[in-house]
């Protein structure tokens, strides 16, 4: 027996047959190939609707785990709904090609990046393909050639004549395991995101894409995303971090140097009558004239700068200060100054890198108050209190509330008093009123050798100078060497040693390369046209974007889901893109988990190592017991990972993707566990015997003119259930699509054992060829065998039109209606749909309990709700 063909010989033989998942995955695989099943023309064809479905690309890590599984299972099957469907689908795949993991590889084993990474990404596009994906291979990317980076090259240089680029001197996030500059959103609570390092800070002389320029289009677009997770909507509304406030000018009651003042924003010019100190960045310009008259204010400076950069790092941290001595003079309270600190807890990042200290509404100024005993004036007075009694203990009291001990602002509420100090601090020439951004310009120099370099040349007479179009692309040298630490550009003997395309002086390359980031936040875009000599086509990238359907990791709501916003705004500004977003719909998949092994030495194991029972683990090699972990993320670091490769294997490409859709919601974590591929497995066997079964028993045949009852049932399952998968797969509950799919399987069983009639016969052959096509985009191996069984020569599933409803069978013949007596629940009765009320209250009280419980009394009053709901109130 042949995997695409079914023995006819007898409905036992059929019902005993066994699905060889091994070689129809492969023979289907190559038919879908050889009939160019998933390519698409590079403009979207005019005469169906187009639809872009895209995962996030994978880093070429060598291996695919179930996570990847779970993440291109999800798109490919809305892919093939998709096309069933009628539309024209885009479903591309490319690698996230450059990075560290190829540096340090390359460091370890003497070898060279650009082929370690190749080899990663062929033996990842192997077990893509063994997964059976529609993807349009002939789109194929990778970051690490030329042919991308390249372009993006080209790119760097539009934004940069464009305004959008700028080279700076700044203070950077430093990791110094990596050896890098970060950016803030690569900061992890005061960490590098991949080193763990702790993050210092460092003044070098950057490359920045103003995506700051971009912030307020990038805040108020959110709210147009309503088909993006709430969540990530919040979180990126936050990173951008609108407010609105004041910038005040305190002057020094004596300049230092050539600073005569020190400029604040604050959201809360409101509560200024309530300042204690002012306190500055070890990195202010004040700070390092402090730090130049005094030894100890250079110290505390030197501390603070080893201190972690985030946000998380800075809180936790305990609140240090330095008194430089200084003062600053109040911009109302004449006479008044206050002292000048030195603080941990102030970044030039934020702000202007000076805050001024209001303990009695804010917990960071009190905790610093009190560690210094500093005076904790009290100027807000909340709802409900006392001003005579109100005090400040150990909790600021940072709500709003009604002003008090504030001079001119006494007695007004929070809002009307920012409103009344603005207006006098702008009267007064102190201040003014303004909106910040937390959002900072992108940090895109990264000290490594691979990556795509910066197309820059630095001439000691010109400056920087773009490299000229012809020279394009700068490619890497194929001879980098990574035993020497730093970045393997920089110490080339010859690479970065060239000409001045300005005035043909000697020059230097920049040696800097862009954040992999970068690579990442256009990629979208040059799918829809990956071969093109410039970045983009317009009218292909106008044709297919926005990406209809996007999926990915919550993990990215900031990094690259922030970034491709902004480049797309970019892009579009320099004439290569005609949209302002990258992405209409954004679904973020769940995690796979799976329990953690340690052997008695503590080393972790993989669970193919581990023998599991319901009474423990031991070690498959030596029989020793093991340690079970909690069920956590699959990681290469506790090795708890499952190989898709063995699953394949073992199982088939279907079961994998039917299990990793089966077990939860797919925003959902979900557990991977052997009884459930066991059983994922079992589910595919079962519905190779039914429909088996039916091509042996049945042959096509034209619609019977009447359908008795058991043919009528199957037939409303059928069409019934074609309705729920549609609407699940729409709506991306696919485990419901699922759980409906068993329940078809179920039904076509139980008609299955049934005496044989023509009418049903005819309803089964519908049954099996309608789940064939159900099962398509989650089964599609197991689905084409069927198919070729029941319709042999009738083309391909991969080709074959999605099944349409009859809205007829979607009617219930029936509705269960609830008999209540005296409002209790006294039995049921099925009836028509919409049958008159007098037939529904007759049958009613003829139900056996509720005729025997009225009987010999006076019903008074009859209630009867259509299709619901009968009460008989019986008389005393």
């Amino acid at each position: 027996m042949t995997t695409d063909t079914i023995s006819p010989a007898s409905p036992a033989e059929a019902s005993s047959a066994r699905y060889d998942f091994g070689a129809a995955e492969t023979r289907w695989q190559q038919a879908w190939d050889s009939a160019d099943c998933f390519s698409v023309p590079d403009v979207p064809p005019a005469d169906r609707p187009k639809y872009y479905v895209l995962e996030m690309f994978p880093y070429p890590s060598g291996q695919l785990h179930m996570g990847h599984v779970r993440n291109y299972t999800l798109g490919d099957v809305l892919a093939r709904f998709k096309r069933a469907r009628g539309h024209a689908v885009l479903h591309p795949m490319g690698w996230d090609a450059f990075g560290l993991p190829a540096e340090n590889a390359a460091r370890e084993r003497g070898s060279d990046p650009a082929r370690w990474t190749l080899d990663n990404i062929a033996a990842m596009r192997g077990t893509l393909k063994r997964l059976g994906l529609s993807l349009n291979w002939d789109r194929e990317i990778a970051t690490c050639l030329p042919d991308y980076y390249g372009q993006q090259q080209k790119l760097f240089l539009d934004l940069w004549r464009h305004g959008l680029v700028e080279r700076r001197d700044a203070l950077v996030n430093w990791d110094p395991i990596d050896q890098t500059v970060l950016a803030n959103e690569q900061v992890i609570d005061g960490r590098g995101w991949r080193s763990g390092a702790v993050v210092e800070k460092k003044r070098l002389s950057q490359w920045f894409l103003k995506i700051t320029d971009f912030a307020p289009d990038l805040l108020s677009a959110l709210d147009g995303l309503d088909d993006w997770p709430e969540r990530v909507r919040v979180m990126q509304a936050h990173w951008i971090g609108r407010s609105e406030g004041a910038r005040v000018r305190f002057a020094l009651d004596r300049p230092a140097g050539a600073i005569e003042s020190v400029e604040v924003y604050t959201t809360r010019p409101d509560t200024l009558f309530g300042m204690s100190f002012l306190a500055i960045a070890a990195d202010h310009p004040l700070a390092a004239i402090a730090a130049q008259r005094d030894p100890a204010a250079a110290a505390f400076v030197a501390e603070c700068r080893s201190l972690g950069t985030s946000e998380a790092a800075i809180e936790s941290a305990e609140k240090r200060g330095y008194d430089t001595g200084l003062r600053v003079r109040h911009p109302f309270i004449e006479g008044a100054t206050f002292p000048v600190w030195i603080a941990n807890f102030v970044l030039m990042d934020y702000g202007t890198g000076a805050v001024f200290g209001c303990p009695c509404g804010d917990q960071r100024d009190l905790d610093f108050a009190r560690k210094y005993g500093l005076p904790v004036p009290v100027v807000v007075l909340p709802p409900g209190a006392d001003a005579e009694q109100v005090t400040v203990g150990d909790t600021a009291l940072d709500g709003d509330g009604i002003l008090i001990h504030s001079g001119f602002l006494d007695g007004l509420d929070t809002a009307a008093g920012k409103r009344a100090a603005i207006d006098r601090l702008e009267a007064d020439g102190a201040g003014r009123g303004v909106v910040n951004w937390r959002l900072r310009d992108w940090g895109i120099s990264r000290q490594r050798a691979w990556g795509c370099p910066i197309p820059v040349i630095h001439c000691t007479a010109c400056g920087p100078q773009p490299v000229p179009d012809d020279q394009l692309p700068v490619r890497l040298p194929d001879d980098l060497d990574f035993a020497r630490p730093g970045n393997a550009l920089d110490h080339h003997p010859s690479w970065k040693h060239v000409s001045c395309p300005r005035c043909g002086a000697a020059a230097l390359r920049e040696t800097d390369t862009c954040d992999t980031f970068v690579d990442s936040a256009w990629y979208f875009a040059r799918f829809t046209a990956p071969h093109a000599e410039t970045p983009t086509d317009r009218a292909a990238a106008d044709g297919w974007l926005p990406v209809d359907q996007y999926i990915g990791g919550i993990e990215h709501a900031i990094l690259h889901l922030l970034y491709a916003r902004f480049f797309t705004r970019a892009m579009r500004a320099t004439g290569h893109l005609g949209v302002d977003e990258p992405f209409r719909r954004l679904f973020t998949q769940g995690m796979v988990l799976h329990e953690s092994y340690r052997d008695a030495e503590g080393s972790w194991l993989y669970p193919d190592e581990v023998i599991r029972s319901t009474t423990g683990a031991v070690r498959r090699d030596t029989g020793e017991a093991v340690q079970i972990g909690r069920v956590e993320k699959m990681s290469k670091s506790k090795r708890n990972t499952v190989s898709p490769e063995a699953i394949i294997d073992r199982f088939g490409a279907d079961t994998a993707r039917w299990f990793v859709l089966s077990d939860s919601p797919p925003e959902r974590d979900m557990e991977w566990t052997e009884a459930g591929v066991v059983g994922a497995a079992r589910f595919g066997q079962r519905v190779f015997r039914l429909v088996s079964q039916v091509a042996a028993e049945t042959q096509p045949a034209p619609m019977p003119d009447a359908f008795g009852d058991a043919a009528d049932t199957l037939r409303r399952a059928t069409h019934r259930t074609i309705a729920a998968v549609t609407e699940a797969l729409e709506s991306f509950t696919y485990n419901t699509a699922v759980a409906r799919l068993h329940e078809l399987a179920s039904a076509l069983s139980d008609a299955s054992q049934q005496q044989r009639v023509a009418d049903l016969d005819w309803a089964r052959r519908e049954c099996a060829e309608t789940l064939s096509l159900l099962i398509g985009p989650m089964m599609p191996h197991l689905a084409e065998t069927l198919w070729s069984a029941l319709l042999p020569g009738r083309g391909l599933v991969a080709e074959t039109a999605w099944p349409e409803a009859d809205a007829s069978l979607l009617v219930a013949r029936t509705v269960t209606i609830a008999v209540q007596i005296m409002g209790k629940l006294r039995g049921t009765i099925e009836m028509p749909p919409d049958a008159p009320a007098e037939q529904v209250i007759a049958a009613a009280e003829a139900e056996q309990n509720v005729a025997r419980l009225i009987e010999g009394k006076r019903v008074v009053k009859r209630i009867h709700v259509p299709n619901r709901i009968v009460n008989l109130v019986i008389a005393g």
